[in-house]
């Protein structure tokens, strides 16, 4: 089954290529970026800047096909695709979370924080960040837990200016 989904709006980052972004919005929480909304969806942003935090539901338009298994960025051997955030997927959707800093609904802005999105990612939905509902301290990190436990603070990115 194939569903059809509309692209509400762009990431406007300071990631050109992949290798210059970072694998989570953590390993760069000062990267300043624009969620771009269509006009058509920018009165679907009412309220939104009542929340810190927000889930940015996004297609990886640059990836091409779909692996089983991938190689992670921390080694190890080859892992399976849904025990990964790996960009090649079969539905080529991506979330990530991004810190709010400002929504200009008019204008269909939202400035956010911690962004790990490449520039003109295509975004599909925007949800609220709610840590009474979304956290959930005790889950186990799987397969990531010894590399986690050994190197908490994830590779830093090289910024594109240097």
């Amino acid at each position: 089954m194939t569903v059809e989904v509309p692209v509400i709006g762009r990431a406007l980052s300071p990631w050109r290529r992949r290798e210059d972004a970072p694998h989570q919005p953590s390993a760069a929480p000062d990267a300043e970026g624009v969620l771009e909304i269509d006009a058509e969806y920018r009165a679907g942003l009412a309220d939104l800047a009542s929340f810190d935090r927000v889930w940015v539901i996004f297609l990886f338009d640059r990836s091409e096909g779909w692996k089983a298994k991938v190689k992670p960025p921390r080694g190890g051997p080859k892992r399976g695709v849904f025990a990964t955030r790996a960009p090649h997927r079969p539905s080529r959707i991506g979330l990530t979370s991004v810190a709010l800093t400002g929504v200009d609904i008019d204008a269909g802005l939202v400035n956010v924080k911690g962004i790990d999105l490449l520039d003109e990612t295509p975004i599909l939905d925007l949800k609220p960040y709610i840590r009474g509902v979304d956290a959930w301290p005790d889950a186990s990190d799987g397969w990531l837990a010894p590399y986690l436990a050994t190197a908490p603070a994830l590779k830093k990115p090289r910024r594109p200016d240097g």
